[in-house]
């Protein structure tokens, strides 16, 4: 991805200013991906025009320059560096302990943040102290619709994700309800309108963009550090979801290249994820045997995919569908990392 060009540093982005003068902290965790950080990074240049901010950026151990990259390119930003990969969970924590303003926004670094939506965003936020997390519409790059939103997942919303449970059809619709694929919207429109365009409240919000109250994060707990790489949103939701509203807001979006990291890391990303998952599930009510069953059937599941993606890997080949099969690659080496690597880790959750 090519650069985007840079602009004089605005003054009100970065750690002299005052802490009365700061609105929102924007807290990003990096891992090797440099070039959509600085795009990112560029946006948030552009959006301290709209908003007092201030951003935090916490370098993972990258290896391609990104924290050398921040230092030269962004003086104004507050850069932490990892000697090694901390985790997401931790380093939104690290970020937020040396926040300042009254507002947080947690942001992936594959994002760019367009013009009006953090004003947007603190707009709204202010006028409903209702809400605990608000969130936007997610997009990437061509304009298309990304999944923002869902419903708390469930034992039998995951346990369809099972190639052989899938194959039989069992637990179609609790999956559905989960990914929001009903014909019916799972959430009211706030102002009863119905429309899509209305903010309205939700289960859960993808964790690319998080906008809350520092006093929310506070009162309500931070990330929690037991997750590694995923399921952490989900469970900082469902935590402020029990006093606050959880919002998702249509009409605010933001650009989300989406996975770039977890891409380049798959064996990382793949594997933290499952592990992560489960983690929720057991932290939040499920029973001693339903996780049981869950584990063993991950633990089955995870060769017969890979077999599934190795024959299309080869097929695509054959094929001369280069970037198709290069996907299925994708997935089979995070398939071979979780059997070789991360299968005892799950089992310890």
């Amino acid at each position: 991805m090519s650069t985007l060009p840079l602009k004089a540093p605005i003054a009100d982005c970065g750690v002299r200013a005052s802490d009365s003068a700061i609105e929102v902290s924007v807290c990003i965790v990096n891992w090797n991906c440099r070039d959509y950080l600085q795009a990112c990074l560029q946006s948030l240049r552009e959006a301290a025009l709209e908003v007092s901010l201030e951003v935090l950026v916490v370098d993972n151990g990258s290896r391609d320059g990104a924290a050398d990259m921040v230092a030269e390119l962004f003086p104004e930003v507050v850069l932490i560096r990892n000697a090694e990969n901390a985790g997401f969970a931790r380093g939104n924590n690290q970020a937020a302990e040396l926040a300042r303003g009254r507002y947080l926004f947690f942001l992936n670094n594959d994002t760019i943040v367009p013009a009006g939506t953090l004003r947007g965003l603190l707009d709204y936020a202010r006028a409903h102290p209702e809400a605990g997390i608000l969130g936007p519409q997610l997009r990437d790059e061509q304009g298309r619709p990304q999944l923002s939103y869902r419903t708390r997942p469930t034992l039998p919303a995951l346990l369809h994700r099972i190639t052989w449970l899938r194959w039989l059809g069992l637990f179609r619709q609790a999956y559905r309800r989960y990914r929001g694929r009903d014909s019916v919207p799972p959430y009211p429109s706030l102002k009863g309108s119905g429309t899509d365009a209305e903010p309205r409240p939700v289960e859960i919000l993808m964790g690319a963009a998080l906008f809350m109250p520092r006093a929310v994060f506070r009162a309500c707990g931070a990330w929690d550090e037991g997750y590694t790489f995923g399921g952490e949103d989900i469970d900082l939701c469902i935590r402020v979801g029990r006093r606050y509203r959880v919002i998702y807001h249509p009409s605010l979006e933001i650009v989300h290249f989406n996975r770039v990291s977890s891409r380049q890391h798959i064996g990382f990303s793949y594997s933290h994820t499952v592990i992560g998952i489960t983690r929720f599930l057991r932290k939040h009510g499920c029973s001693p045997a339903g996780l049981l069953f869950y584990k063993l059937a991950l633990t089955l599941d995870a060769p017969l995919r890979w077999v599934g993606h190795a024959v299309r890997y080869a097929w695509r080949r054959l094929r001369r569908q280069p970037h198709r099969a290069a996907k299925s690659r994708i997935v089979m080496r995070g398939l071979e990392h979780f059997l070789l690597h991360e299968l005892p880790a799950l089992w310890r959750v």
